[in-house]
């Protein structure tokens, strides 16, 4: 939240319109502020129909300009998605978290042009290599591999992206959890590029589990030698 707010303070004149897909019951999320501090109207989307449910059943689906639907995205229906929802054009800011496909859903999206884009990114990757998971439209995390390791893309892989469709890298929560793009052009003497040395942050979090489904709380070196076993693409 401190880093939405900070960016969209620094950028006068945002379109106030947020996307945010992988939102689960929208109680942790990348958008809600916008929604609540800023006023902001937005689209989410998650694959759960309970988590959907749960959305509409809050006291914020009424007082503020929110639209959830219950969609399990992939490269083939996400514009259509973004378009039914009201999305196309330009937005303020657009948030991927699906644990997964993230790659290949961010470099599929055409019908809408954010201001900034928030991603989650695997630090278990590091960042030295543009690596992501093979597209697999049917991805799942907790079923691709038990230690819950195997998702998404490399900062370096969302870096390169990122450039490829018009976006400079600003910088990362310090938890190794998210990476954030701005257009280019939108850049000023506030919101500056950041270079990976100084943007990048490894994890924290000790999520690895065993095949019994229980936290091993691996070291990092664990956890590579897990991850790096298993297919990858360097992009």
């Amino acid at each position: 939240d401190g880093i939405v707010d900070w960016l969209v303070s620094r950028m006068p004149a945002l379109p106030q319109t947020f996307i945010e897909f992988g939102v689960e019951d929208y109680k942790e999320s990348n958008t809600r502020l916008l929604l609540q501090l800023r006023n902001w109207q937005g689209l989410v989307m998650d694959g759960s129909e309970s988590h959907i449910r749960d959305i509409r059943d809050q006291d914020i689906y009424w007082r503020y300009g929110l639209n959830a639907e219950c969609a399990f995205i992939n490269q083939d229906n996400i514009n259509s998605l973004l378009e039914a929802g009201g999305m196309v054009g330009a937005v303020g800011l657009l948030s991927v978290d699906i644990d997964g496909n993230d790659y290949w859903i961010w470099k599929s999206i055409e019908v809408v042009s954010p201001a900034i884009v928030a991603i989650e990114y695997n630090a278990v990757l590091g960042d030295l290599h543009a690596l992501t998971i093979p597209y697999q439209v049917d991805f799942q995390r907790t079923k691709a591999h038990h230690s819950n390791l195997y998702f998404g893309a490399s900062l370096p892989a969302l870096i390169q992206l990122g450039k490829q469709k018009g976006y400079t890298f600003v910088g990362t929560t310090s938890t190794g959890c998210n990476a954030f793009f701005v257009k280019k052009e939108l850049l000023n003497d506030r919101v500056k590029e950041q270079s990976i040395e100084k943007g990048f942050y490894r994890n924290k979090f000790r999520e690895a589990r065993d095949q019994n489904g229980n936290l091993t709380y691996s070291d990092e070196k664990k956890e590579r030698d897990i991850i790096f076993k298993l297919p990858l693409i360097e992009v």
